[in-house]
């Protein structure tokens, strides 16, 4: 997965969908996520528009698109700090005493984006960024 970000702002102040929700879902892929954890990380949308974004397209809120961004970070320093891929995607499902016995997943699936962000700071400050 590349952590380019070609995401075009439409005028409404929105965000086109293909390039964020298709780097989304492959990473929703390769981290195993239930539908329903996909949602919440996106910001709860309806279900009908989450499926509309991954099947037909649309707009995607700042908000939404805050939250990939975060994500795809999270995502990019793990592959930095584990090189083992299975143990980079494994991580986020594995209890932290940072979190308080957490995992990152649960912590991130608080559903504010402040949420996804602190597994954000915590793996950039691991990796010295």
């Amino acid at each position: 997965m590349t952590r380019s970000n070609p995401v075009r702002e439409t005028d409404a102040g929105s965000v086109d969908r293909s390039s964020a929700i298709d780097a989304f879902s492959s990473l929703a892929e390769t981290w195993e996520l239930s539908t329903d954890e996909q949602i919440k990380l996106l910001g709860s949308p309806a279900r009908s528009t989450f499926f509309k974004w991954k099947k037909e397209g649309g707009n995607l809120p700042n908000d939404t698109t805050e939250r990939i961004s975060h994500l795809l970070s999270i995502y990019k320093a793990l592959e930095i700090l584990l090189p083992d891929p299975q143990a980079a995607d494994k991580w986020i499902k594995t209890e932290n005493e940072f979190f308080d016995g957490n995992t990152a997943l649960e912590v991130m699936l608080g559903g504010q984006v402040i949420d996804i962000y602190k597994v954000r700071e915590y793996v950039d400050a691991q990796r010295g960024g």
